[in-house]
């Protein structure tokens, strides 16, 4: 290789590394709401603070190792103490936590009140998953990951948002206080939103509380940031502030869906239309552990494909769907998914992958076991 071509080369690569230094962020977001923008503000506070610092006293340093080193005649000073220098490095030090203290337990504070509300969500974190209640809206859904599966094995191309979209948004109206409360039906999980600046433990048997409240309308983005069990990474939340019009559409909306899910529950279903659903639901609810084949995962998740289960006693088959089996990692799904959703789920389970149970399970049947 030529000289002149191990410089062009040289050049490119320091071009391309410039580039990609110029789109690397090594910072806080500073948010969309107050509390975040408080945060942001205490941690460049906090920050300049510390460059200060540290100029001084390694500034101090330097000067005196290169002013009074022994090259120069100087000899080194032997005392054992000094009682003025001790009382101005405790006081100095207490003064600057004293004036760091105060806007941090401001923005504390306020992070902590949630009075005033203009509305309040409750949050209760499933393995792995949201619910979201809207108290007094009469508003309720779980919120499930979104990704293709084909996405998470490597088997198509990754999305802008892999991993963090999903099937629910949460939705809530610009300019308005909402107040969140916080509890888990299973293990610990943490609501995380950064541009929030909230980040809460959903902690089993007790309530949380945190708030935010923003005048930017947008799509925010969040996950799961406590270690809550093998699809952890699997829990994104997603929240679109909208206009107060889009938000009171967006009411109307959920309500004519909660009216379709009891007229589906009625209703009697085609197998093909079982079918189809079911696969819906399944790919929803449970092809993270049982997988999209049926098969499971070994020594972990058991399978589903030929199993004693799947193509058993029916009426065994919904008690383990909608109870679930205590002491494992098989949750009660009769509180999460309505009549016509379980109805569809176990035709399909009963009926995929070879299984060829030719039952079907009708939401009639779900209501009555219930």
């Amino acid at each position: 290789m030529s000289v002149a071509i191990r410089v062009a080369s040289f050049i490119g690569l320091m071009l391309i590394s410039i580039q990609s230094w110029a789109e690397y962020k090594l910072d806080l977001r500073p948010g969309v709401t107050s509390v975040s923008q408080g945060a942001y503000e205490i941690h460049t506070l906090v920050m300049w603070i510390c460059v200060a610092i540290g100029i001084i006293v390694f500034g101090a340093m330097i000067y005196s190792i290169i002013m009074h080193r022994k090259s120069r005649g100087h000899k080194a000073a032997k005392f054992d103490d000094n009682l003025t220098v001790e009382i101005v490095w405790t006081i100095i030090p207490f003064i600057i936590l004293g004036f760091m203290a105060v806007p941090a337990t401001k923005v504390l504070l306020a992070m902590e009140d949630v009075t005033n509300s203009d509305m309040s969500i409750k949050v209760t974190g499933y393995q792995w998953k949201w619910h979201y209640d809207y108290l007094g809206e009469d508003i309720n859904f779980f919120s499930n990951l979104s990704t293709p599966i084909e996405d998470i094995q490597n088997k198509s191309t990754k999305t802008e948002n892999y991993l963090l979209e999903v099937d629910n948004r949460v939705v809530v109206p610009v300019n308005k206080k909402i107040r969140l409360l916080f509890t888990s039906n299973d293990v610990i999980h943490a609501w995380w939103i950064p541009d929030f600046a909230v980040k809460k433990d959903a902690i089993p048997g007790y309530i949380n509380e945190s708030w935010f409240k923003t005048d930017k309308i947008g799509t925010y983005r969040g996950q799961c940031a406590e270690l809550c069990g093998t699809n952890h990474g699997f829990m994104p939340i997603v929240v679109d502030v909208v206009s107060a019009d889009d938000y009171a559409i967006w009411v109307a909306s959920q309500k004519e869906d909660a009216a379709a899910a009891v007229a589906s529950s009625n209703k009697t279903w085609t197998m093909d239309e079982l079918m189809d659903h079911g696969k819906t639901v399944y790919t929803t609810s449970c092809v993270a552990c049982h997988q999209a084949n049926g098969e499971g995962l070994a020594n972990v998740f058991p399978g589903l494909k030929g199993s004693v289960i799947a193509i058993g006693d029916v009426t065994k088959h919904i008690d383990v769907v909608v109870n679930g089996v205590p002491g494992t990692a098989m949750q009660a799904f009769g509180a999460q998914l309505n009549d016509a959703d379980l109805a569809a789920l176990i035709t399909y389970e009963r009926n995929a992958w070879g299984n060829d149970a030719g039952d079907m399970v009708q939401p009639a049947d779900i209501k009555a076991f219930r």
